[in-house]
Parts: structure tokens; C-alpha cells; sequence
């Protein structure tokens, strides 16, 4: 069965009304070099940018052919309009894409957001607000509960230096797994996702497997930042092991190892890590990061990601 196209409806581009003056609006990077020092900086214009894109789409499918394979359906990539975008192209393309695709019995919601302007934490927090505001009454100006804080922390006087390289990523298989609470609970008891997969990968006994994780450092740096920071403020943190040793020890000595990994990030190993990094300032790259022995938890339970109305109910499914 061939799956129909997608229709594209319409398109626009939106911004604050009436413009706001050096506002913290999403809009277009920019880089500047300089030659004394030589140097790339990188930052956000707010001025000559078109805004935040948003576009309406319609698709002849029913939620279940997106829900119902094992396999993420290919389709589902054309819900997301900076599919396969890098950070670099926020030069050219929008900062915050939303697109909204109708389908038979239901709507899917892509939301965009280029990780130059912020992590998780920021992303969830400018998601749950935006649903927040669709829940009030138009008529009736409440303000927003978590308002965005946009002051960045950095060390004053440094800006990113940036070097231009793109990742080309292979074509991989993609699911969607759902689990209830009650088969969550009985999972914790008996596997961990870094044992099964290194498990399923049948990996060689002396192989070196590292697991590794997206820790938010707010609440770590002292002082700490309000949760409502609006940018990135995350670091990975690892646990490392032999493939024999992972397995000739039970589940709790694994998880141990990561919580140590966890408990030691600390404010002292956050500031030496900008303190290491402005003496040598690097790209983050995904080939100097991970090899294939690593495995890389991302995202959060935390996020309230099922919290979000539209005016549609609560959402069938969640692709972060």
C-alpha cells in the first residue's frame, strides 16, 4: 500500500507585534570573523529575521498507520520541517518551525527548535507554555506561570567559536515504544537499557561499553539557575565498564556505576569544564563524543510532555 503525500496548505512567518527592540525572539544565527583576534562569533539576529515559521499540512492517513508499526513509518519525518537540518542552518532557515499535519482522525504537532537556542529543559518549558496559553482565555490576559528567562550565563567576555562542518547521518531504523506505568515498575526490577543493548549488540567480552547520560546543570552549578533558563545548560556524563565485567556483575552494580557518574557532577566539574573549554574551544562533534560502544540516554520522564492541550485531548503519542 503506498502511503498518500503530504499536502502543504499554507506557510507564514510570525513575530511580535508591535516589534520589540533587541528582544530574545527566535530568528536567524548569524556569524561574524574577525581577524585580530582571528575568531568566528555566532549569535542570534532578531532584527533581519522573518520570525518563527509555522505551517498547516494535511495528510490521508489515520493515527493507527502511524502508531501501529514496529518501525517508525517514514512519513513521520515529513511532519518535522527541519528534518535532517543541523545547527548551522539556523543561518538560513528559521530558529522555531511548528508545523501542524492533519490527518484523517486526528493531528500531529512538529515542533522544530534549533539546539543553538536551547536544551531540553527550555524546549519543554517553551512547549508547556505555549499550551499553557492556548488554555487561557483570549479575553482574559493571564500571565504565563514559567516565564522564560533569557540572561545567559557564560563567562563574560568569551563567545563560541565555531568551525563549519556537516554530518552526514546514515538512514536508521526508528520506533516508538509505549509502555505502561505498571510494565515500567516491573522493567526497573529485572533489565537495564545499557545491559540489553550492549547484550544485543554481542559484543566481545574485553570491549570497553560506556552509558551514557543528558544531565541538566541548573541545579548543579552554584549558584544555581532557575529552571526557567532559557538556553543550553546540559552536559553528558558517563559510566564505563568492560562488556565482561557489565555482565559478570548484577543489574544493581550497573546502576550504581551511573549514579555515581550522576552524584559527581558537580559545580566544581561544570566550571572546570568552561574553564578547559575557553582555554580550547572545540566544535561538539558526534564522532569525537561516541563511538559504537556507547549508549546515550537522552531526553527526560521528567519533561511534562503529556501535560500539553490543544483543545484536542491528551496526546496519543510523544516522538522526542
Amino acid at each position: 500500500m503506498n502511503t498518500p503525500s503530504l499536502n502543504l496548505v499554507s506557510e507564514c512567518f510570525i513575530k511580535p507585534y508591535p516589534p520589540i527592540e533587541d528582544s530574545n525572539q527566535i530568528c536567524l544565527l548569524v556569524t561574524q570573523k574577525s581577524e585580530d583576534p582571528h575568531s568566528y562569533t555566532v549569535f542570534v539576529d532578531c532584527k533581519n529575521s522573518r520570525g518563527a515559521k509555522f505551517i498547516l499540512a494535511t495528510l490521508d492517513i489515520t493515527v493507527n498507520v502511524i502508531l501501529s508499526p514496529v518501525d517508525v513509518p517514514p512519513i513521520v519525518k515529513s511532519f518535522f520541517d527541519h528534518h535532517r537540518a543541523v545547527n548551522h542552518d539556523g543561518h538560513t532557515m528559521s530558529l522555531l518551525s511548528i508545523q501542524v499535519t492533519e490527518l484523517l482522525d486526528g493531528v500531529f504537532i512538529g515542533c522544530s527548535m534549533n539546539h543553538c537556542i536551547g536544551d531540553g529543559t527550555a524546549y519543554w518549558n517553551f512547549f508547556n507554555t505555549f499550551s499553557e496559553i492556548f488554555q487561557n482565555d483570549v479575553h482574559v490576559p493571564v500571565p504565563i506561570s514559567h516565564k522564560p528567562i533569557h540572561k545567559r550565563w557564560f563567562p563574560e567576555g568569551y563567545g563560541p567559536c565555531v568551525k563549519k562542518r556537516r554530518y552526514q547521518a546514515p538512514t536508521l531504523r526508528e520506533r516508538i515504544f509505549h509502555f505502561s506505568a505498571e510494565s515500567i515498575a516491573k522493567l526497573k526490577g529485572k533489565t537495564l537499557v545499557w545491559r540489553s543493548i550492549t547484550r544485543a549488540c554481542q559484543q566481545q567480552c574485553g570491549q570497553r561499553t560506556t552509558c551514557k547520560l543528558s544531565l541538566n546543570n541548573r541545579t548543579r552549578i552554584e549558584p544555581p539557575l532557575p529552571n526557567e533558563y532559557f538556553g543550553n545548560s546540559i552536559h553528558a556524563v558517563g559510566a564505563e565498564t568492560t562488556v565482561g565485567e557489565l555482565f559478570r556483575n548484577d543489574l544493581g552494580w550497573a546502576a550504581w556505576k551511573i549514579h555515581l557518574a550522576i552524584a559527581n557532577h558537580d559545580d566544581k566539574v561544570v566550571q572546570n569544564y568552561v574553564e578547559e573549554w575557553i582555554r580550547s574551544p572545540i566544535v561538539y562533534r558526534m564522532d569525537l563524543f561516541f563511538d559504537p560502544y556507547t549508549v546515550m540516554m537522552g531526553s527526560s520522564p521528567r519533561f511534562n510532555m503529556y501535560g500539553n492541550e490543544f483543545g484536542m485531548g491528551k496526546a496519543l503519542a510523544v516522538r522526542s
